[in-house]
């Protein structure tokens, strides 16, 4: 089934916080891809929104991805300190350091426009919900995808219900996937997926630094389905994404990614900039907390145009990211992976030079 959803094998990652908006879904969806819409901190109305804006947009199937909502048990005292430690960034930037605040991320409510919504895709982030979240989306006509770091929450998900894996290795840009927040095995994206592969039979779909069409005919190579691309979106005129934020990765400044818990209190790889070596020693494990107390710095930074104190989320291959219309980047990451010796279907073909 998940399978027939794909017209090729290309997937634009959900990339929350704005870069992922009915524009970019739209315009993948439309180019032959599987564009991506992403309900991480948004409301359930703001999702709807964008759900019913993308469906004027595009016929052609697209996804909604939803953070699952944590219950992990924080240290007062280190968020505290924390607080102390990034109070000379806000006030630099005239702002001051939001409430560290536990959240759902709406989640009961969005699964409400779900299953009312009936998006072809739906995938999960943070987590892997209970089995019965995933029997009523998939009554309501949704295929659903978990998004796993390792073997174990591979397994998981499949107990649960799912009908495809997101794998997503290392070198992903944003936020590491993994259900629990806590420092744990990294593998690479080529690894995970033979591990997995091997002891699975679900559809896999591969993400972590994917930027080329040779890129995505390794993952299929190596057993995935599909491949999920977003830092190589990100620069694309329709995504969403900070000016300041595009303009970073041809910045000399910043010259390499690396992976912290300083903007939100989970593990994410992004550009290594001021804040992050300020702070990431100490940050605490505490998403969504931490997330809220440095909400109004990056938001200011953005506006001011000051790369130094924003989340500049990215791949390790964000080097490599191309400033084109995402139909056209999709047309070229196919005739690349022609070249690579996949066709369209991830079938190998023979090629005559």
């Amino acid at each position: 089934m998940f399978k027939a959803l794909l017209r090729s094998p290309i997937i634009q990652a959900p990339m929350a916080g704005g870069a992922s908006n009915p524009r970019l879904a739209a315009a993948v969806s439309n180019a032959g891809g599987v564009g991506f819409l992403a309900a991480g901190y948004k409301t359930a109305k703001e999702m709807k929104d964008e759900i019913e804006q993308t469906q004027q947009m595009t016929k052609h199937p697209f996804g909604v991805n939803l953070f699952v909502p944590g219950n992990e048990e924080v240290d007062e005292t280190l968020l505290f300190a924390y607080r102390e430690k990034i109070e000379k960034e806000a006030k630099g930037l005239g702002v001051s350091i939001g409430e560290a605040e536990m959240d759902d991320d709406d989640w009961e409510n969005k699964l409400t426009v779900l299953k009312e919504a009936q998006v072809d895709l739906v995938s999960f982030t943070f987590g892997c919900p209970e089995s019965s979240v995933i029997k009523d989306l998939q009554s309501a006509g949704s295929l659903i995808a978990v998004t796993v770091t390792n073997l174990k929450e591979a397994k998981k998900a499949a107990g649960a219900g799912a009908d495809a894996l997101c794998v997503q290795g290392i070198e992903a840009g944003g936020h590491r996937a993994s259900f629990e927040n806590r420092t744990e095995d990294d593998y690479g994206l080529l690894v995970l997926i033979r591990m997995i592969e091997t002891e699975l039979k679900l559809p896999i779909i591969a993400a972590g630094g994917l930027m080329h069409g040779k890129d995505i005919a390794a993952v299929l190579a190596a057993g995935a389905v599909a491949a999920q691309l977003g830092t190589a979106f990100l620069r694309c005129p329709e995504s969403g994404a900070s000016p300041v934020h595009k303009a970073a990765f041809n910045n000399p400044q910043f010259n390499q990614t690396a992976i912290t818990r300083a903007f939100s209190g989970r593990r994410a790889r992004g550009l290594v900039n001021h804040f992050m070596k300020e702070n990431d020693h100490a940050a605490p494990a505490a998403y969504p907390y931490v997330h809220h107390m440095t909400k109004h710095v990056r938001k200011a930074a953005a506006q001011k145009g000051n790369p130094d104190l924003m989340a500049l989320w990215a791949g390790q291959g964000y080097k490599l990211s191309r400033e084109i219309p995402a139909a056209e980047l999709v047309e070229l990451l196919m005739e690349e992976l022609k070249w690579g010796g996949v066709d369209g279907n991830g079938d190998k073909e023979v090629i005559h030079r």
